[in-house]
């Protein structure tokens, strides 16, 4: 485990013991918790928070895996709802005990993954049944004011748990937390929002007869299906790319899985440059397609180990406007369409099709450059068996920063793993300009053999 993951379950799981102890002597659990059950004294307490843990353990029993590696339940609604009802002592306990999952009790989460997200949900818990008590949402005054006060503390519950969760897959992964809250908690936020209001309303219910606060199990199950939804439909989305790419990278043997690769390195360098979640996901089902229009592409001219002629490479160089022609009508991937039409621009103005120099170039675009250059040149190739080595292929990479690469990109390139130890040549010198004509364009591009004069196609 790394040390930045250790601390960090150690700080939350001593803050949520410590937060469990100080709630349970010092707030006791609020009477309207027990109110339905006629038992006296504590007993009925007792019963109430039972019932909420046995809810919130139905709610949490099947949590949905989101692409970034975050899980969200539906237990939100039975938490704030227990909290409301018993306060913050109530909120910790139900938090401790019914976010049980079955993969805990069947072992496939370590003792301190468990630990981490048991103390990832109560913590938030304690934290909003206190703005609750001390706000007074269950004093007298207007039911308004007391349901705007339980929705500041359901708020505050939802952010803390965001955060922490978050924080835990960020360390978990690699990733930025930043990725991790742009891309997952974005595609649960309205689902989760939408739980808080209902928390308070079951809450309201179960004041008056308990089981009718089981009526909401229909949207929290509706809930649950559109968070399961949202993510099969997206993971047959890429799958159904990740299938396109394939099928077109193995009309050569040579390039199989090409694409695969350069979208892997191409998110690597997009992570390294901090990108937003939109643009990685762009980089990754771009990557995945950005050889999509060598479909249209003869195989005697994509496959040819001797020089091209002139008609061939027009026709080679035609694969990227190709493959923008062919994605263009699928409007989810327009953000994709920049970074399959301009992969091959060059950074001094001399690429193809659209001649575009500098900044001019889309930068999920430039960044792809960089990923297939590297890729086709370790790789082996018709008119090329013996692949660089990722020495080579990095010097040649810092050697024409500046003329066909972004130098940005090439120094984030140089931060991810596909050359961790590998000797750098260090930056480039200032950009310069170059021949329309150059030997190494094709080398870097993958496309045609190595000692072939590339120009730009019209």
């Amino acid at each position: 485990m790394a040390r930045n993951l250790k601390l960090y379950i150690s700080g939350v799981v001593a803050l949520s013991a410590i937060a469990l102890i100080a709630t349970t002597f010092l707030f006791p659990l609020g009477d309207p918790i027990g109110l339905p059950f006629q038992v006296v004294g504590e007993r009925a307490n007792l019963i109430g928070l039972g019932f909420w843990c046995l809810v919130t353990l139905a709610a949490s029993a099947l949590p949905v895996p989101f692409p970034r590696g975050t899980l969200v339940a539906v237990n939100t609604a039975p938490i704030i709802a227990a909290t409301v009802l018993g306060g913050p002592a109530a909120g910790a306990w139900v938090s401790l005990i019914g976010v049980t999952e079955m993969r805990e009790l069947r072992g496939r989460i370590p003792w301190y993954g468990t630990l981490a997200n048991h103390a990832g949900i109560l913590l938030p818990a304690v934290a909003a049944g206190l703005v609750m008590k001390l706000a007074g949402s269950r004093g007298q005054g207007p039911e308004i004011l007391t349901f705007i006060v339980a929705m500041g503390g359901a708020f505050l519950f939802l952010g803390l748990n965001v955060l922490l969760a978050g924080a835990l897959a960020a360390l978990r992964t690699g990733q930025s937390l930043r990725v991790i809250l742009a891309g997952d908690a974005r595609g649960a936020a309205i689902g989760l929002v939408g739980l808080s209001p209902i928390g308070w309303l079951m809450a309201q219910m179960y004041t008056a007869a308990w089981w009718a606060s089981l009526i909401f199990a229909i949207p929290l199950y509706s809930t649950r299906r559109s968070y399961r939804d949202y993510t099969e439909i997206r993971e047959m989305f890429t799958q159904t790319i990740e299938v396109l790419a394939e099928a077109v990278d193995k009309r050569d043997p040579y390039t199989s899985r090409h694409s695969r690769r350069v979208m892997e390195i191409a998110r690597d360098i997009g992570r390294e440059m901090r990108l937003g979640d939109s643009d990685l996901e762009a980089l990754e089902w771009g990557g995945l397609l950005h050889d999509v229009g060598k479909i249209g592409v003869p195989d005697d001219v994509l496959k040819k180990a001797e020089r091209l002629t002139k008609e061939e490479r027009i026709s080679m160089n035609s694969h990227p406007v190709l493959g923008a022609q062919i994605i263009a009508p699928v409007a989810r991937l327009s953000r994709e369409l920049p970074i399959i039409r301009n992969h091959h621009e060059w950074y001094n103005g001399s690429g193809y099709p659209d001649r575009l120099l500098g900044d001019e170039i889309p930068l999920l675009a430039r960044v792809l450059h960089v990923a297939d250059a590297f890729e086709a040149m370790t790789a082996a190739r018709p008119y090329r068996m013996t692949p660089f080595t990722h020495e080579q292929a990095l010097g040649e990479l810092r050697k024409f920063a500046g003329i066909q690469f972004d130098p940005r990109i090439v120094d984030a390139f140089v931060k991810t793993s596909w050359v961790e130890g590998v000797p750098d040549p260090g930056r480039p010198a200032p950009p310069r300009a170059i021949p329309l004509i150059a030997q190494h364009a094709a080398q870097m591009a993958g496309d045609t053999p190595a000692s072939q004069p590339t120009a730009p196609s019209a």
